[in-house]
């Protein structure tokens, strides 16, 4: 008897699962704007994607298409995202700019901040948020305060994360 791993070879615990509607459109975009790898996509008997994983640097990305009988919404019927996904690169500068050629609205140019990151926001062509970082510090938890105090302490408005 063969035993099975439960956590496949590949994968980590937690996987994003996003829904779109443009299930096709949203694997086109994240392959230019991300480099991601197509690893499966499996189609329901109407033509939608049922399901299809992607692999993005070093972990996986879940999507289908909506299936609004079923429950599954994507940004478009929701009015909107309140998640970000969470994108650690070499370079955000140029995978910022990449993923802008490929149709994604910067929401957030990349900035140095105060938790040692090089950090932009954008959101992609079917409204699923993503943030985009380079760590170029390492910061202790008491420098982070206080270089967060003084971030606030410059800008009354401040827009991080």
């Amino acid at each position: 008897m063969t035993s099975v791993k439960p956590i496949p070879e590949g994968m980590h615990s937690l996987t994003p699962h996003l829904v779109c509607e443009g299930a096709a459109e949203a694997i086109a975009f994240y392959v230019r704007a991300f480099d991601a790898v197509e690893l499966a996509r499996l189609k329901a008997p109407d033509g939608r994607i049922a399901h299809a994983c992607l692999r993005i640097g070093d972990s996986a990305l879940m999507l289908a298409d909506a299936f609004p009988e079923c429950g599954g919404l994507g940004p478009g019927a929701l009015k909107g995202s309140p998640v970000l996904l969470h994108l650690y690169v070499e370079d955000v500068d140029a995978v910022m700019a990449q993923a802008q050629a490929a149709g994604a609205t910067i929401t957030m140019p990349p900035a140095d901040m105060f938790w040692g990151d090089r950090y932009g926001q954008l959101t992609d062509p079917l409204g699923h948020k993503w943030s985009v970082a380079t760590h170029r510090q390492e910061l202790t938890q008491a420098q982070i305060e206080e270089n967060m105090k003084a971030a606030f302490a410059q800008s009354s408005s401040f827009d991080g994360p």
